[in-house]
């Protein structure tokens, strides 16, 4: 599903080199649920925009659904993002004029699926997290936990190969983090392939994998034990 090879980024800040990724492995499975798991600077954040195509490498070989990737152009990789990869980002980044449903509906519109097709699909997205009656609504008039659901619609409405979870419940309380984790940990069971990041050890262990990442390298690639 995703292989990546001694991938290195290296960042100029202040005219002093900063080394953000070091020789780094990483591959997934399809079907596997992979947390990503470091300190605020450990090289995280980076390899989560390697992961989905929002920065490329200096150096290394990705290959993402039997697709090299590195070394596309711009345009070939906002096509890959839109395609192989479902966002859920911590921010929710809903559009607050538009309803859930035309939320949900965003990638299939780029996509340039037709109307009908459209709205049906992310109808099931709505579904699927439980908001099918709020699908009127506008992200102001939702919670925090249910702006987050929509966001998980959203990611899912294109049926991507692989969600990818940016601290999906950084910005919740506690109950409304407990729920979104929930869901995604059932949307695992459904055969969704999902790779999270986090800094949370306690979301980190309803993976699969947890990969830990300090300084630029991955330090430690191991299962979870329950």
């Amino acid at each position: 599903m995703l292989d990546m090879k001694q991938i290195c980024k290296t960042y100029n800040m202040g005219g002093e080199p900063v080394y953000a990724l070091q020789n780094v492995n990483f591959h997934v499975e399809e079907g596997e649920f992979v947390a990503i798991i470091g300190p605020s600077g450990s090289g995280k954040s980076t390899l989560m925009n390697m992961i989905g195509c929002l920065d490329v490498p200096d150096s290394g070989t990705y290959e993402l659904d039997g697709k090299m990737v590195a070394k596309m152009t711009q345009d070939q990789q906002a096509v890959i993002r839109n395609e192989k990869i479902g966002f859920i980002f911590q921010n929710f980044n809903l559009l607050a004029k538009l309803t859930a449903l035309e939320n949900v509906e965003l990638p299939l519109l780029y996509r340039g699926t037709g109307a009908r097709e459209r709205h049906d699909r992310a109808m099931e997205a709505l579904d699927k997290v439980g908001l099918a009656g709020r699908a009127k609504h506008k992200p102001m008039e939702l919670s925090g936990g249910q702006q987050q659901r929509v966001a998980i619609a959203r990611a899912l409405a294109g049926n991507p190969p692989i969600l990818l979870a940016d601290e999906p419940i950084g910005n919740l309380d506690s109950r409304s983090g407990r729920e979104v984790t929930e869901l995604i940990h059932n949307l695992h069971g459904q055969g969704n392939t999902i790779i999270l990041i986090t800094h949370n050890n306690t979301q980190a262990d309803e993976a699969d994998r947890k990969v830990r990442i300090q300084d630029g390298c991955i330090v430690s690639d191991e299962k979870v034990i329950r």
